[in-house]
C-alpha cells in the first residue's frame, strides 16, 4: 500500500469513527396529540355562581398531551381546558394509562396535569352542582376524560420524532392583567419550543399567569375563553400544537378590561401568541436535551373544615380529606428549562419563589398542576382579614400552612433534581 492510498485510508476510517459518534449523540425525542373534551350539554359550569349549566359551545376545549423520551427516560406534559383537575383524578389516569403497551420506557408516574383554569369549562371538582346539597361533577364525563387523556399520551408516545429546542422570554399584560390585591405579579412569560428536523414547529410551551375569566358569569356556553384567541393564532403563525400552561394566579391575577364581550377574549388570546411568537423572532438555543424528573407525595395540613364536610358530604367525589389531604409536587427539567408544579391557585409570591430556587434558563411555574387544592396565599391573609379580598381568598384556602410546606417540598425536590442532573 503506498502511503497516499495509507492516508486515504486512514482518513476515511476517521471520518467513520467521528460518524458513529455523532449517531449516538442523544436527541431528544418528542410526539404530540390532542382531543376535544367538550362536555355534554346540560353539564354544571365551574366557577361563579352554582347552578349554572351550560346551553351550547363558543369553542371546544382540548386534551392537549406531548410525551418526551431522550433514550433513557421518558414522561408526558397534559394541559386540560378545566377549572382544574384534582389529584385523584390524575391517580386514575395514571392507572388507566398503565393498562396500555408503549413501545418506549414509560412510566406513568411521570405525567403532569396542568389545567388552565377557564371558569367556561365543566365542574370537575363537585363545588358548582345545584347546591351543596349534591356534586356537579357528572361522573359518566369525568369517566370519559380519563379514557380521552390516556388515550392521548397513548398516541403521542407513537408520534416521536427528533426535535431541535429553543426558547423566548418577555414581559406581557402591562394593559390588561393585575393583581388585583395590589401585591405582587409576575409578567413574565417564557415559550419553550421543538423543532423537527425541517425546522417546523412540533409544539410549543407557553407559560403566563392570569385568570381566563373574561366569559366568567356572562356566557353559558362552552369556551377556552382568552386561550381559545391564542391556540387560533398560534396555530397560524406556526402549525403544529400549542399548550398553554397556567402560571400563578392565586391572591389574585385577573383580567381588568372584562366588558362583557367574546371578542375583547380571542383579542386577549390573540395578543398573547403575538407576543410569544415576537419573542420566538430571537430564540435562544437549548443546547442540551435530558430529562429529570422528581415527583413527591405531600400531606397538606387541612385548617378549613369545609374541605373535610365537602369531602364527606361527597360533594368533592372520591377524596379523602381528614387533617390532612394527600396530593402531590413534581419538579423536572428538559435539558436547562426547568419546571415546578403548584398544586393550586398559588400567590405571585411563591412562583416568584420558586424561579429563585431554579438554575439560569427558561423557568416554568405550573399553577394548577397534579391537583387544584384552592388558593394558595400568604398567611397574613388569614391573620388581618382587612386586607385585599381577604374573606374569600381564605375561605376557598386549605389554610395558613399550605403555601410554608409547598415550599419546603419544592425546596427538596430542587436540590435533588441538582443532585441527579446528568450532562448531556
Amino acid at each position: 500500500m503506498t502511503k497516499q492510498n495509507f492516508l486515504f485510508c486512514w482518513m476515511g476510517f476517521l471520518l467513520l469513527v467521528v460518524s458513529c459518534q455523532n449517531s449516538k449523540i442523544p436527541q431528544l425525542q418528542v410526539g404530540v396529540s390532542k382531543a376535544i373534551i367538550n362536555p355534554p350539554i346540560g353539564s354544571y359550569i365551574a366557577g361563579d355562581a352554582q347552578n349554572r349549566t351550560f346551553t351550547g359551545v363558543l369553542d371546544s376545549l382540548y386534551s392537549k398531551a406531548v410525551v418526551f423520551y431522550d433514550g433513557e427516560k421518558s414522561m408526558a406534559i397534559v394541559t386540560l381546558d378545566c377549572i382544574g383537575l384534582l389529584y385523584q383524578d390524575l391517580q386514575k389516569i395514571r392507572e388507566r394509562t398503565s393498562q396500555l403497551e408503549f413501545d418506549i420506557p414509560f412510566s406513568p408516574e411521570n405525567i403532569v396535569i396542568s389545567s388552565t383554569h377557564t371558569h367556561s369549562g365543566p365542574d370537575v371538582v363537585g363545588l358548582w352542582g345545584k347546591d351543596f346539597s349534591e356534586s356537579g361533577v357528572n361522573k359518566e364525563y369525568m369517566d370519559f376524560l380519563v379514557q380521552t387523556v390516556a388515550e392521548q399520551i397513548h398516541k403521542a408516545s407513537k408520534n416521536l420524532q427528533g426535535s431541535t429546542i429553543r426558547y423566548g422570554q418577555s414581559e406581557f399584560g402591562e394593559e390588561w392583567v393585575a393583581n388585583i390585591c395590589q401585591e405582587e405579579i409576575d409578567r413574565s412569560m417564557t415559550v419553550l419550543q421543538f423543532l423537527d428536523k425541517n425546522k417546523k414547529n412540533i409544539v410549543t410551551l407557553t407559560n403566563f399567569a392570569c385568570h381566563p375569566t373574561y366569559m366568567d358569569a356572562v356566557f353559558s356556553e362552552v369556551s377556552a375563553d382568552y386561550l381559545s384567541g391564542f391556540y387560533k393564532e398560534m396555530e397560524k403563525e406556526w402549525g403544529g400544537e400549542h399548550l398553554f400552561l397556567q402560571g400563578a394566579i392565586g391572591g389574585w391575577i385577573q383580567p381588568t378590561d372584562k366588558d362583557g364581550g367574546y371578542q375583547k377574549a380571542l383579542q386577549r388570546g390573540q395578543k398573547l401568541a403575538l407576543s410569544a411568537t415576537a419573542s420566538l423572532l430571537k430564540p435562544k438555543n437549548l443546547p442540551k436535551s435530558k430529562l429529570n424528573f422528581q415527583r413527591k407525595t405531600v400531606f397538606f395540613p387541612v385548617m378549613n373544615e369545609a374541605w373535610q364536610q365537602l369531602s364527606a358530604a361527597g360533594i368533592i367525589v372520591d377524596r379523602k380529606v381528614t387533617d390532612v389531604i394527600e396530593s402531590e409536587v413534581v419538579w423536572f427539567s428538559i435539558g436547562e428549562a426547568t419546571f415546578a408544579s403548584h398544586p393550586g391557585e398559588t400567590a405571585p409570591i411563591y412562583g416568584m419563589k420558586t424561579k429563585e430556587l431554579m438554575p439560569e434558563g427558561p423557568r416554568f411555574i405550573l399553577g394548577l398542576s397534579q391537583d387544584a387544592l384552592g388558593y394558595i396565599i400568604k398567611p397574613s391573609y388569614f391573620e388581618n382579614q382587612n386586607l385585599p379580598h381577604a374573606p374569600y381568598l381564605t375561605r376557598m384556602s386549605l389554610g395558613k400552612e399550605t403555601g410554608n410546606v409547598l415550599m419546603e417540598e419544592l425546596t427538596k425536590l430542587s436540590q435533588q433534581n441538582k443532585n441527579t442532573e446528568l450532562p448531556n
